[in-house]
């Protein structure tokens, strides 16, 4: 399956305005990502889509550049401007803040799409602070996979919780949510025309939408921490992950 990876980026942000372009260990975040994604099997082509001059010059450098419109309300509305105008039977939509990205993730997300219209990845919570954050999303899905909903809020609500004194693993297997998502093209482009949805308003959870609409989303389980650069004081904490890896081999 032609499968485009597609990275949304933009300038302009609350709490870290700029983050794209960042130095993390000499090298801008944005280009520690394409790096990681670059090691994927599964995608095609890697593209950055920005709106955003500044962060296209430097993307230049390292990856191809699509540049969009400057009024997109989501990432998501962003890599479905690229998709339109490119020939691809499927996208994963990549954030552009997680440069540390396991490149098998990508995969695992890709290759869910040979049997499904949507695809996402969770992993296991085993932190029980995690599991009460809004800033955590969570998800529940069926036997086969498939997810059946996603909240800020802990799901389930376990009835006979055992409190705080064992593992939370044993009291229920909570998955949390990241943020990446594989579509077929087709899919995402629908999805885009669909109006903001109830559920979605609710939570603030874009893949609210595609539920409500009857999509189904396969949801690849995999052991990953996820870490990404959502403010200044993260960039150190990658930084000193990025040392305590080993060099390269010759």
């Amino acid at each position: 399956m032609d499968i485009l990876g597609i990275i949304p980026a933009r300038y302009a942000s609350s709490r870290f305005p700029g983050k794209p372009l960042v130095l993390i260990a000499g090298q801008p975040l944005l280009q520690h990502v394409v790096d990681q994604c670059r090691q994927s099997a599964r995608l095609s082509e890697l593209i950055v889509a920005t709106d955003d001059e500044r962060i296209a010059t430097v993307a230049r450098r390292f990856c191809r550049v699509e540049m969009t419109r400057a009024d997109h309300p989501s990432g998501t509305d962003r890599v479905a401007e690229v998709a339109a105008r490119l020939t691809c039977r499927a996208v994963v939509n990549i954030q552009g803040d997680e440069p540390l990205i396991d490149p098998r993730v990508i995969d695992r997300v890709a290759e869910a799409l040979s049997d499904c219209e949507m695809s996402t990845a969770a992993t296991p919570i085993r932190d029980r602070s995690m599991l009460g954050s809004p800033g955590v999303v969570k998800v529940v899905t069926s036997a086969a996979g498939r997810a059946l909903y996603f909240s800020r809020n802990p799901i389930p609500h376990v009835r006979e919780a055992q409190g705080e004194s064992g593992p939370l693993q044993d009291e229920f297997p909570y998955l949390r949510h990241l943020g990446i998502y594989g579509y077929r093209r087709e899919t995402l482009l629908q999805l885009v025309r669909w109006p903001v949805s109830s559920l979605e308003q609710a939570e603030k959870l874009e893949q609210l939408r595609a539920l409500e609409h009857g999509l189904s989303i396969a949801v690849v389980r995999v052991e990953d921490e996820g870490i990404g650069v959502d403010t200044p004081e993260d960039v150190a904490r990658v930084e000193a992950i990025l040392r305590r890896r080993p060099l390269p081999g010759p």
